[in-house]
């Protein structure tokens, strides 16, 4: 049988990585497989089924384009839709024109190595493999996804091993995890991380409320260029702020601990103040604060991005944020240099911290200025994780500033190790 898998032409930095393993796996059972992105004019093969997938469901316009194109270019071929998109609103993708809407995962391609072989630009460029050590997460968090999508946590397979998941000529993994503290064998897991000899990347970020000594010593051993916390709420301040002093004390370098970021969820049940003190803490503790806006699972907010305003929020307290991220921050991140740090300790309220120097003609706000080394704060590699975050949530980071290198300064790390430990 002969079965093409398309992936549609909206934005994500990464390969698709359900079709891959479903190239895998269609390989293993002898069909011949040929993947394509975007609208493509396929010749000389005319396949039996076709596999379209999605991501995001404010992005459902591209797939419904390739629905349409590959309907209409082999008519008698059976297309099913899959992925995030069809998963979290299969009824409105089933208006789609699809045979079949496929929601969830695919079970027997769960545990297999993806087919890098079909995104060669990946494979060789970023040489990183993507994995899932386990699925689902201990929390039930109303604004995630991870529930409908994945259901309780579950391992993937009968042992802990992940070597088999990793291709043998990765030096980088990157792992989808949502919750690999909240794992039961976690411990294995990042054991054989460090066997491997990789960088690793923990890409949905680290829970903070489960990081203890033991675990901070684990993750001080492994080569994590950048660490990742969620400050969703503000009932985690201590836990983020511990989490610090955990890993200072496991004995991360200053150097180290300046790589450390926190997503923050605003435009949910929080209020602007809300958004305003969490940023403060962070960049206090030498912490990159990158905001998350809240989007709605279902329902028409879900198709449109950035379209809810959630009600103790304004359009124009939300346009301030967005503007604040683009002028004074960097990848859609407010990194903790000293000038912004200083610009939100000195701030009482929402609006002082995010508003904008006016244009001279009153109209429009400052131009963005070009960080220095007085800034304090060492952007040489941090950068680089910090527009890769903004590009993977679509943040727009065309038309950045050269950042020269500055100085190392520990006067954050410092100050909230002193702090946490009086």
């Amino acid at each position: 049988m002969r079965i093409l898998l398309v992936e549609p032409n909206y934005y994500t930095q990464y390969p698709p990585l359900g079709l891959l393993k479903l190239s895998t796996l269609y390989k293993a059972q002898g069909h011949e497989v040929r993947f394509v992105r975007g609208l493509v004019l396929v010749t000389r093969f005319v396949p039996d089924e076709i596999k379209v997938t999605s991501l995001f469901t404010w992005a459902w316009k591209p797939v419904w384009e390739a629905v349409a194109f590959y309907r209409a270019l082999f008519p008698k071929a059976k297309l099913s839709l899959g992925g995030i998109y069809a998963s979290l609103t299969p009824e409105h993708a089933k208006g789609c024109g699809a045979d079949e809407v496929v929601t969830g995962l695919i079970p027997e391609a769960e545990d297999l190595m993806p087919d890098y072989e079909i995104v060669p630009e990946w494979h060789q460029n970023s040489a990183a493999s993507i994995l899932f050590s386990h699925r689902g997460c201990i929390r039930s968090c109303s604004f995630c996804a991870v529930p409908k999508l994945e259901g309780k946590p579950f391992q993937i397979r009968p042992t802990t091993r992940i070597k088999h998941l990793v291709h043998p000529t990765h030096k980088r993994v990157i792992l989808w995890d949502n919750n690999i503290l909240g794992e039961p064998h976690w411990r294995e897991v990042l054991t054989e991380l460090k066997e491997l000899n990789v960088e690793v990347d923990f890409n949905q970020g680290l829970d903070a409320r489960l990081v203890t000594e033991e675990v901070a010593g684990v993750l001080k051993d492994l080569d994590i260029p950048t660490i990742r916390l969620a400050y969703d709420f503000p009932n985690m301040r201590d836990s983020i702020r511990q989490t610090v002093t955990l890993l200072k004390r496991a004995g991360l370098t200053n150097r180290r601990l300046r790589h450390v970021c926190a997503y923050v969820l605003y435009n949910y049940k929080d209020t602007p103040e809300d958004l305003f003190i969490r940023v403060r803490d962070l960049l206090a503790w030498g912490i990159a604060a990158y905001p998350m806006r809240y989007q709605p699972l279902s329902g028409n907010f879900a198709l449109e991005k950035d379209s809810y305003i959630a009600p103790k929020w304004t359009p124009e307290e939300l346009e301030m944020v967005a503007q604040a991220r683009r002028v004074i921050g960097y990848g859609g991140a407010f990194p903790p240099y000293d000038g912004l740090y200083k610009k939100f300790a000195d701030a009482h309220r929402f609006e002082e911290a995010f508003a904008l120097r006016a244009h001279p003609d009153g109209k429009r706000p400052a131009k963005r200025v070009q960080k220095s080394a007085t800034d304090g704060f060492e952007l040489k590699e941090f950068a680089w994780d910090l527009l890769r975050m903004g590009q993977d949530h679509q943040f727009p980071t065309n038309g950045l500033v050269s950042i020269t290198v500055p100085t190392l300064t520990s006067r954050a790390v410092s100050e909230v190790v002193s702090d946490a430990s009086a």
